[in-house]
């Protein structure tokens, strides 16, 4: 398919609630959204980078140098035949893997429309709908966090992840533990903790954790492996799996026994789908990690969670988790059995809200 235009729309949508993970509080989500056009059909994908770089490197603002003067030249006025041969063209961008991420979303969603099949026809996905959870910021006391627990629980999600950091981990954990002994708990350190600090965390052990994501340094793969032995709860990763190479370093050192695939890091849904497979054969669990996606990236993430090796619930909340109006039309929520339906429409499944996409846009880049 030829590409004839791209246009980046760089947005800010107000988040229900505020959201604190030990990087940072954020009020409202920035994002960019990337609209392809090609023979008369238009595709959209979303950039997950945010205003600041707390996560990793990347922010809107790097997304949008390096979409608008290194990306676009690579695609605009080419034939891009699919995801393999857009990976192939942004080879030579070292990194910046959000952006790329964003772009091959869109060329997913074009394929789908011009093929008539939704992206989880297009994946191999397996499932009509996906087990989800909901993914709960650091609160000011242990009593707050079982407070907002208990909201979500009522409201329907059977798993819990929890964000820690030092000072607020283990009796924040206990405290959601004790009020629910039964509920699928997880806790995420988003890398704010060093080796030193692990000894301080074995009491996790008791509590019946599915898992204990990225405690370590985002770069650190070797000394995952030295706290995964340490513990048995299983230690997922996060922010250190930026490639299925990664993946494979992480497995063959016995550094985690989970991964979330988050498409975004790994620098497009192709990619993602590569994790996937190589932890399928090795019977290694994956599930669907969540950026505070507006419902572009929402319909992208139930898609690839689609597939069969998500055997954990994924942070695929419902659209009303996070905002009060998003772009999509579509909006997405929580069934009774804690899981949410994977799109059936061509491509990613959802439409664009156009007036909504305009109120929130801060700034627009037209490229043909």
């Amino acid at each position: 398919m030829k590409i004839e235009s791209l246009v980046f729309h760089h947005i800010s949508m107000p988040l229900v609630s505020p959201f604190e993970t030990s990087f940072g509080r954020e009020t409202e989500r920035q994002c960019i959204i990337v609209e392809i056009r090609s023979e008369g059909l238009t595709g959209y994908g979303e950039c997950v980078a945010s205003y600041n770089p707390g996560y990793n490197y990347e922010t809107t603002g790097t997304a949008m140098h390096i979409l608008k003067e290194f990306i676009a030249p690579l695609i605009l006025g080419k034939e891009v035949k699919d995801a393999p041969d857009f990976q192939y063209r942004v080879a030579g961008i070292r990194g910046h893997h959000l952006a790329k991420a964003g772009v091959e979303m869109a060329l997913w969603d074009l394929l789908g429309k011009r093929g008539g099949k939704s992206l989880k026809q297009l994946f191999g996905g397996m499932r009509d709908k996906v087990e989800v959870g909901v993914s709960v910021g650091i609160q000011g006391s242990p009593e707050k966090l079982v407070e907002t627990v208990t909201d979500y629980v009522n409201s329907g999600y059977a798993r819990v992840k929890i964000k820690i950091k030092p000072g607020k981990d283990v009796t924040y954990a206990q405290a959601v533990r004790k009020a629910f002994p039964g509920i699928r708990l997880q806790v995420d350190a988003n890398s704010a903790y060093s080796m030193d600090d692990a000894e301080s965390l074995k009491p996790m052990d008791d509590l019946n954790l599915l898992l204990i994501e990225q405690p370590l340094f985002e770069d650190d793969i070797w000394d995952h492996h030295k706290f995964q032995a340490k513990f048995n709860t299983p230690v997922c990763l996060d922010e250190s799996i930026v490639s299925p190479r990664h993946a494979r370093y992480a497995i063959e050192m016995k550094a985690c026994r989970v991964i979330n695939i988050k498409a975004g890091r790994l620098g497009g849904l192709s990619q993602g789908v590569l994790v996937h497979d190589l932890c399928k054969e090795i019977d290694m669990p994956v599930w669907c990690g969540g950026m505070l996606e507006t419902g572009i990236g929402r319909a992208s993430n139930l898609a690839l969670a689609s597939l069969p090796n998500f055997i954990l619930p994924g942070d695929v909340s419902a659209s009303d988790r996070y905002y009060k109006r998003d772009i999509t039309n579509e909006r997405f929520a929580l069934n009774k059995d804690s899981t949410i339906d994977v799109p059936s429409a061509p491509g990613l499944g959802v439409t664009i809200n156009d007036e909504s996409l305009k109120s929130h846009t801060l700034a627009k880049v037209v490229v043909n």
